[in-house]
């Protein structure tokens, strides 16, 4: 008997062995595009047979190991013809695919990475993608295609406000939203004052918004993640393309260094509307320019680096009393190494920085105040097998703040030079993430993020009676600036304050059949830097001031579910999303806060929390001559900021109230018609409840001096937002595929002329002494004509 068990536990352990000894190996390589060399991400390698595949990472990657065997082989992306092929998989083997534009690109219109049946298994949700052509084919304000008023047509997305480039993503604040530009961060990213954004479509290779089950590898952020790459620029062939619009122009141009190994690209753009205003006898400005580079050489096969950047400048002035400048400039210089088919990796050194300048003639001063960071990343990309792929890398960020600085701009100025206090901080992470096909139907993508925050010294802190920078005033029932006891200053080597924070992040796709799932994520995440702002959307005027000794970090966590469906092989498409968040140390501001060239913030900020939950709908259709889709979002957004103690009344009287971003129904639908060759259509109509905001409910009079009474904050809303774009384009010769390619783009904004309104005041008339509430709107109707073309 014991002869029988050892010779059963031999076979056992030989079947084990040769299970362990079956032959695996790895196929890997770059996809690109056939015409120019530009990398593709997202790319979908679809193994039909073994019902398994990958896709292409950032910069156009991948690599799946298989058992030995002979494949047939899928590879599709949007826009492109596909490639089928088989392979006989028998070692380890390098191979790179080209792919060839399909020539119904231009008119394409989706809003996903990919409509392949895989990603249903994928336990990726709340992202959403847009490529560039549908986003050139959305009618937009003035002509000009914009990137930020495009991803506000997707669910769950909403607009700051008319006219703004700001956004709000499931009920959080605009500075809540993580923006990168080729891994760099844009602090502000808006030309004019919000009429435009400061991203040039000509340039934009790829765009991402996570507004849910946020990946690891992303921090710093407690609402969203917009993740936009440049193109790398054309490695075979000189190209240029730009248009031409009613107040403003453009032009790209690419081109090889070495053909095949180096390329270069040099877009810009800049504003001319000002040019016109001495007709009207108007001596104001109102103008902007941007600058975007790229440079891409190949060392050897499995070494490439890039050098990418971003400069953009806006000016405004009213006669010669008044000149506003302001602008992002960023500089990123990255490293990609293959260790082997197996690990990718990514080394950047990025730089950062938000300028903002002002002069006032009229007080004879100058202002200048901004925000600069330098960022070290590493990240890796490690495909152990067809069902397991890690990331993990690290980062460090520090920051210089500059609360800002008056300088007398003239010698007879009474203005004295003054110097706000400059703050510095250090923040690290470190990230894991995984995702895991666990069974055919049951996907995880899980990870941990570690981040860490040191406010390093400064010249000068105040120090607070009970380290209490504000009082609450018993009698008067208002809160007050408390007077510092003394200062303290630090070394800049010296941490005044340190916070560390664990990040768990969770995304589960369970697949119910061959045709739909459901997923469910959660999300934890800090925000170390702050925004001050008086108003809901950024403003140039906004100052971001880091957390420390007397301002906490928010901390958010995010909960979604949600089914996703493919109906009639998919050419429609309907995603269901639920959320719920929450964060805690939302800043809230006391009543009358000077947040401008305040050299002690602290004394008018409270620590508050918020909350924001709705559902979102996105039905699609994906082919035919008809293609767009509709958006609902039916959500809530509020903010709290309760007493400290049981004597205080907390921020309107510690009750919950909507934020100024909470809009309960928002709808948009977006729709592309080809009606042949030489023309297509589109349209968009938005409807969204009235953002909240704060009237007088009564008034009295002292000495004679009438004041108005307020209630509760946000407590009414401006009227209900509606409008209705349409664009056409016009190609006059669609099958021209070489030298000089044009296009009319004719559009109008606001068809049926809705004023919109921005804003309400509340006045009294002096003739008749009635009180009087005007509205203000920014847009009505709004014709355009832009020409486009390239060569």
């Amino acid at each position: 008997m014991n002869k029988l068990n050892t010779i059963i536990v031999l076979l056992f352990l030989f079947k084990g062995t040769l299970l362990l000894a079956q032959e695996k190996y790895t196929l890997s390589g770059k996809i690109s595009e056939f015409s120019s060399n530009e990398t593709l991400i997202g790319v979908n390698i679809i193994f039909p047979d073994l019902q398994t595949g990958t896709t292409t990472n950032e910069y156009g990657f991948y690599s799946i190991t298989l058992p030995k065997g002979d494949y047939n082989i899928l590879i599709s992306y949007i826009g492109f013809e596909d490639i089928r092929t088989t392979i006989t998989l028998d070692k380890d083997i390098t191979k790179n695919f080209n792919l060839v534009e399909a020539s119904e690109t231009l008119n394409e219109v989706v809003i996903k990475e990919n409509v392949e049946k895989l990603n249903l298994k994928k336990p990726q949700m709340s992202v959403n993608a847009l490529t560039s052509a549908t986003i050139k084919q959305i009618p937009v304000v003035l002509g000009e295609v914009d990137v930020i008023k495009s991803i506000t047509l997707l669910p769950g997305v909403t607009n700051a406000g008319e006219g703004s480039s700001g956004f709000n993503v499931r009920g959080g604040a605009a500075d809540q939203n993580l923006i990168l530009l080729d891994e760099a961060t844009i602090y502000n990213s808006s030309h004019l004052f919000g009429f435009f954004s400061v991203f040039n479509p000509d340039a934009i290779k790829d765009l991402k918004l996570y507004k849910g089950g946020i990946p690891s590898r992303y921090g710093g952020r407690v609402s969203s993640v917009l993740d936009i790459y440049q193109k790398e620029g054309n490695s075979k062939t000189f190209h240029a393309n730009g248009g031409i619009g009613i107040v403003s122009s453009r032009l790209l141009v690419e081109g090889p260094l070495e053909k095949n190994k180096g390329s270069f690209l040099l877009g810009g753009r800049t504003s001319y509307a000002h040019l016109f205003l001495p007709l009207f006898d108007l001596n104001n400005k109102a103008y902007f320019y941007d600058l975007n580079t790229k440079l891409s050489y190949k060392l050897t096969p499995n070494n490439n680096i890039y050098l990418s950047g971003y400069f953009g400048r806006d000016l405004f002035s009213i006669s010669d009393s008044f000149e506003n400048t302001y602008g992002n400039s960023v500089v990123n210089f990255r490293w990609n190494h293959l260790f082997s088919d197996k690990i990718f990796s990514n080394l950047s050194l990025i730089y950062s920085d938000y300028y903002y300048g002002l002069k006032l003639n009229l007080v004879e001063f100058n202002w200048v105040s901004g925000i600069q960071n330098i960022n070290i990343k590493y990240d890796f990309k490690h495909y152990l097998n067809d069902k397991l792929k890690l990331e993990y890398g690290l980062n460090s960020i520090y920051y210089m703040f500059n609360p800002g600085k008056i300088e007398p701009s003239t010698p007879t100025s009474g203005i004295n030079s003054f110097k706000l206090i400059d703050k510095y901080a250090f923040e690290n992470a470190l990230y894991l993430d995984a995702e895991h096909q666990i069974t055919d139907k049951l996907a995880l993508s899980y990870g941990l993020r570690y981040s860490s925050f040191l406010r390093l010294g400064q010249n000068e802190l105040n120090i607070y009676e009970n380290d209490n920078p504000v009082t609450f005033n018993e009698e008067l029932q208002i809160y007050q600036k408390a007077e510092p006891i003394g200062t303290e200053s630090f070394s800049r080597s010296k941490t005044i304050k340190s916070f560390g924070n664990f990040e768990p992040r969770f995304s589960l796709a369970y697949q119910l059949n061959e045709n739909s799932s459901v997923k469910v994520s959660y999300n934890k995440m800090s925000q170390y830097l702050h925004l001050l702002s008086n108003t809901s959307s950024p403003t140039p005027l906004d100052v971001w001031t880091p957390s420390g000794k007397y301002i906490k970090p928010q901390l958010l966590n995010q909960y979604a579910i949600g089914y996703f469906k493919s109906l009639k092989n998919d050419n429609y498409t309907i995603e269901v999303e639920g959320f719920y968040k929450n964060i805690k140390n939302r800043i809230d501001y006391i009543d009358g806060a000077d947040l401008i060239a305040n050299n002690a913030i602290e004394q008018v900020i409270l620590n508050g929390k918020a909350r924001a939950y709705g559902l979102e709908l996105l039905l699609r259709k994906n082919q035919g001559n008809f293609k767009g889709w509709l958006a609902y979002t039916l959500s809530k957004s509020e903010q709290q900021t309760p007493g400290r103690t049981p004597s205080e009344i907390g921020i309107n009287n510690g009750k919950w109230y909507n934020t100024g971003y909470d809009k309960t129904h928002d709808i948009s639908l977006t729709g592309s018609y080809q009606l042949n060759k030489k023309w297509s259509f589109s349209t968009n109509f938005l409807f969204q409840t009235g953002q909240p905001t704060t009237y007088p409910d009564s008034q009295y009079q002292y000495n004679g001096i009438v004041i108005p009474s307020y209630k509760g904050r946000n407590e009414y809303r401006l009227p209900t937002y509606h409008r209705l774009d349409i664009a056409a384009n016009y190609t006059p010769k669609p099958n021209k595929n070489k030298g000089w390619q044009s296009q009319w783009v004719f559009g109008i904004y606001n068809v049926y002329n809705r004023k919109n309104a921005a804003s309400i005041r509340f006045s009294t008339n002096s003739d008749t002494g009635v009180n009087e509430a005007t509205r203000l709107s920014i847009f009505g109707i709004i014709p355009s004509v832009s020409y486009n073309f390239k060569f």
